[in-house]
């Protein structure tokens, strides 16, 4: 089999302290050499993210596939191709898959995998999938941490929901006095069943003007109670 070897890292630092381009290198031409698969090429993509496909090295790997000159793709590791199932789906259909045109094979060296054969594919699908549910476990927790910092009054960065504002000492959120003048008002005008519009133009009448702008618009006041609402439901 002729293959084109694909190796990459997304950070500077990943070079030095992960897994470094030269120690994919190495692992990829002794894979190769033990199974006496010609290397046409060994393409890097150096501080590349894996969250997309388009890297100009992968671009330059699948054009080798296209083009016929290489049948296969040899990785160190899967997530140096792809860190997202549904983009490893996307090039099984296109290149790997059994009804891909020309069907070239993908190789991993540490997993194991060779999608030549349809034991391959499977475990090659079984370990995306592993992957990709370790990710959104981790997604979920970092989401309960930021839920439990906004219980607790933390800052966790960005704009601050309005009614609030970063304390002194930079971690905590208190309120702004003049920003929960103009909720408090909002809501005593939204009870009294006064439209959106009609608020806008009390609140100008009592001088009260938003963060950015000269007057509170309908779609303002729409957002302020909206942002408060799920400001107060993630503290409750």
């Amino acid at each position: 089999m002729r293959a084109v070897a694909y190796i990459r890292v997304s950070t500077d630092k990943q070079a030095v302290d992960g897994v470094s381009l030269d120690m994919q290198a190495a692992k990829v031409r002794m894979y190769a050499e033990l199974y006496g698969i010609e290397l046409v090429e060994l393409i890097v993509d150096e501080g590349a993210s894996a969250s997309t496909l388009d890297r100009d090295g992968l671009t330059r790997a699948l054009a080798l596939l296209d083009s016929g000159e290489a049948d296969g793709l040899i990785v160190y590791k899967l997530d140096r191709l792809t860190r997202s199932v549904r983009d490893l789906g996307l090039l099984i259909d296109r290149y790997f898959g059994p009804k891909a045109k020309g069907s070239a094979s993908l190789v991993s060296v540490e997993e194991q995998v060779d999608t030549s054969t349809a034991t391959g594919r499977m475990i090659l699908n079984v370990l995306m999938s592993v992957s990709q549910w370790e990710r959104e476990q981790i997604g979920e927790r970092t989401s309960a941490a930021m839920r439990h910092k906004i219980r607790q009054g933390e800052y966790i960065g960005g704009p601050v929901t309005y009614g609030y504002r970063v304390a002194a000492d930079g971690v905590s959120l208190e309120e702004h006095a003049g920003e929960q003048k103009v909720i408090a008002a909002i809501h005593e005008y939204r009870a009294a069943g006064l439209s959106l519009r009609k608020i806008s133009a009390k609140l100008l009448d009592h001088g009260f003007t938003p963060r950015k702008g000269t007057e509170f618009t309908p779609s303002t006041i729409n957002r302020v109670a909206k942002s408060q609402r799920i400001f107060e439901q993630a503290a409750a």
